[in-house]
């Protein structure tokens, strides 16, 4: 890693020497981490994912150049996915099954240690540009009291890109307070994210989170972004320009990592936080954000850092969004909590080194719509009541047969693996605020 700044303190050569023996190998090796997360993003629609309608120039040379992840999974819906990528937990121990909506009396509870945490005890600034989506309810519950340095951006989904309103309130900020600003959002989110790299302490490594507001709906773009779409239905010609304006963005970001001098010094992640919604396209998996089979919970990503992670290499070993958390401290020369379990393991041997995925099965649990396992090339879904779907997907990854008939004693044993890993799994946080008693049902009016 670059020591920034050594020539303009008179440092001379021997005390350079010097200095870079007495820095831990640990501290050295830590880099920079840029991690771009694009709302809705549909698991096909980028050119490194298979994606053919729509040009990603930026997006797809940074894929080129890494490591792409085939088998990433995600949770079904935005504030899920999030949870577990700012914890390395599962929803069954943080309560975030669903989306937490405006001034809902909840969020990601504080009892939880972030990643921005981590890092920054690690000795990282850390910055947020773009969506949060994890609590604003009260003021424990923002990013610069979970472990941000600095916010810019806003707090829920489905803003109103040009206006930076939802529900007729404005979502908009700079850290964490309330900011009028014009222009669109990912234009915006870019311009911050650049100004950030710009300002940061050179003398420190940089976390840097960039949640994109697109490709989210309303489907909104800058009229210039479409007209290269022309022949797209009118909704996916939309969303074409507003992935455009995400692909110019990343471009932008990491234009700015190279004129600060710091690209090749910079882990950059790359990923969607739930399967795609129509209009957007996942191929040949089945279904939408929102469900269970693989068109809601896979999503297309990929890593990047020149030198440490291989180029034009694709892993298909199943890996989930609570990987990051003890993969990217580890890599900072950071300490997970030890005060909790994490259901994160650290991938980076599978995803540089060839290993197999550190995880004998993957979760992916929703409340209260059932949950799914995957164990090797084997998927179970089960809902509520349901006996369960089972798929092979090495044979049918779009899963179009369902598999538990002819397949009873792997069936059971799936199910049973599943039971053990939703025991003791907590409530829901939309149901239970914190503070406040578990609701009732409130009971039938006579008929």
């Amino acid at each position: 890693m670059a020591f920034h700044g050594v020539r303009s303190r008179g440092v001379s050569v021997a005390g350079l020497v010097a200095l870079v023996l007495a820095v831990p190998a640990a501290v050295q090796a830590a880099p920079n981490i840029v991690f771009f997360l694009v709302d809705d993003l549909g698991s096909a629609d980028c050119g490194f994912a298979g994606g053919v309608e729509i040009k990603t120039p930026r997006i797809d040379a940074l894929a080129a150049t890494g490591t792409i992840l085939e088998a990433l999974y995600v949770q079904p819906v935005c504030s899920p996915t999030r949870a577990c990528l700012m914890t390395g937990r599962y929803p069954t121990r943080t309560g975030v099954y669903t989306i937490v909506r405006p001034h809902a009396p909840w969020g990601l509870p504080l009892t939880e240690r972030t990643l921005a945490d981590a890092l920054k005890a690690a000795g990282y600034q850390t910055a947020i540009a773009g969506k949060w989506h994890l609590g604003e309810y009260q003021p424990a519950y923002v990013p610069t009291a979970r472990g941000f340095d600095r916010q810019y951006g806003h707090y829920f989904g489905a803003i109103d890109h040009f206006k930076h309103v939802r529900d007729g309130q404005r979502d908009w900020y700079r850290d964490d307070k309330p900011l009028r600003e014009e222009g669109y959002a990912t234009d915006l989110i870019a311009a911050e994210a650049c100004r950030l790299i710009a300002s940061r302490d050179a003398a420190r490594p940089l976390f840097l989170y960039v949640p994109f507001n697109a490709v989210h709906s309303p489907l909104q773009a800058p009229v210039a972004t479409t007209e290269p779409y022309a022949s797209l239905e009118r909704n996916r010609r939309i969303l074409a320009g507003m992935l455009a304006s995400v692909d110019a963005a990343v471009g932008r970001i990491v234009d700015a990592l190279a004129q600060a001098g710091i690209r090749d010094d910079t882990l950059i992640v790359f990923c969607g936080d739930n399967g795609g919604p129509k209009p957007g396209s996942n191929g040949p998996l089945r279904d939408f954000k929102g469900s269970l089979y693989e068109g809601g919970i896979r999503t297309s990503g990929f890593v990047n850092w020149p030198g440490h992670v291989p180029a034009g290499r694709r892993v298909a070993e199943p890996l989930h969004t609570v990987d990051w958390f003890p993969t990217l401290v580890k890599l900072a020369g950071g300490s997970p909590p030890d005060d909790r379990p994490l259901d994160g393991r650290d991938a980076w041997p599978t995803i540089t080194a060839g290993a197999k995925s550190p995880h004998e099965a993957v979760l992916v649990a929703t409340d209260p719509h059932g949950a799914a396992l995957r164990m090797g090339d084997w998927k179970l879904i089960v809902r509520p009541g349901g006996e369960g779907e089972l798929y092979d997907l090495a044979a049918d990854p779009g899963e179009r047969i369902d598999r538990s008939s002819m397949e009873q004693e792997r069936l059971g044993a799936m199910r049973s693996r599943l039971a053990e890993a939703l025991t003791g799994a907590v409530p829901s946080g939309a149901r239970n605020p914190p503070g406040e008693p578990p609701r009732r049902k409130r009971p039938r009016k006579a008929s």
